[in-house]
């Protein structure tokens, strides 16, 4: 179980994240949604402490996770896997390297350097590539692959650590549907396959209710809506997103039944 109590995170004068309180259970696909600007990421980043809360806590199945420094917080960081908007692949190196990229962490310090990863663990990341079905683009370069393709490798990269948490920061947001559904998929078979956690940052409502076990909306910072997404009807939606409902269809935010 993971459980935030009173999560906030400062900029200066500026609360990005203000008293997140709420909990996690295992194997749960957990939605964040609401506008820009709402303290999606920054919470995200805080989860894997990425970003340094100001104030609250992190607690993890008895360990409090904002107290962790040094080895603790990179071995946290291993089992709170990021995924991101951007890819953050290495465009010149192949597919396969790059999925074996999420093992350094568990590579001594000199393994690490020299990139020395057993033939296990080159089957585990072949193994990924082809769930996902990536297996006949494993010796391409990474930056001839399309997005879609680029966010399944991303997720391969970060199952290579072998984590108990996904967490994925607006992972489709520069996808086509097609490549968006697939994605999805991929995350969603990460919970019910493996057991993880996953939580995703998503502007596509559509996406949210159809793939999450639930949904956390954040405005201004603050938690304005957790519940099922059956439960975020069209005047919840108006309200969190300060729109109105015909903006909302213009924008595709409106629930299909709105």
């Amino acid at each position: 179980m993971l459980t935030l109590t009173g999560l906030t995170c400062r900029f200066g004068a500026v609360t990005a994240v203000d008293g997140v309180t709420f909990s996690v259970p295992t194997g749960q696909v957990l939605g964040i949604i609401g506008p820009s600007g709402a303290g999606k990421s920054t919470l995200l980043r805080m989860i894997n402490r990425l970003q340094a809360p100001s104030a609250g806590r992190i607690d993890c199945d008895g360990l409090d996770v904002t107290a962790l420094r040094g080895r603790a917080l990179r071995r946290w960081r291993g089992e709170a896997a990021m995924i991101f908007q951007n890819f953050n692949l290495i465009p010149r190196l192949d597919v396969v390297t790059n999925v074996l990229v999420g093992r350094l962490g568990h590579l001594g310090a000199l393994r690490g350097l020299a990139g020395l990863f057993s033939a296990a663990e080159r089957a585990m990341a072949l193994g990924l590539l082809d769930r996902y079905g990536l297996a006949d683009r494993a010796l391409e370069r990474a930056g001839l692959l399309s997005g879609g393709e680029q966010q399944r490798v991303a997720i391969c990269r970060a199952l290579m650590q072998s984590p108990r948490f996904v967490l994925a920061d607006e992972p489709v947001a520069s996808l086509d549907p097609r490549n968006s559904r697939m994605v999805m998929d991929a995350l969603a078979a990460i919970a019910r396959e493996a057991g993880l956690t996953v939580l995703v940052n998503l502007h596509d409502l559509a996406l949210a209710r159809a793939y999450c076990d639930r949904l956390v909306a954040l405005a201004a910072g603050r938690v304005v809506f957790d519940g099922a997404p059956a439960a975020l009807s069209a005047a919840r939606i108006v309200e969190i997103y300060g729109m109105d409902e015909i903006a909302l269809a213009e924008a595709g935010l409106a629930p299909a039944h709105a």
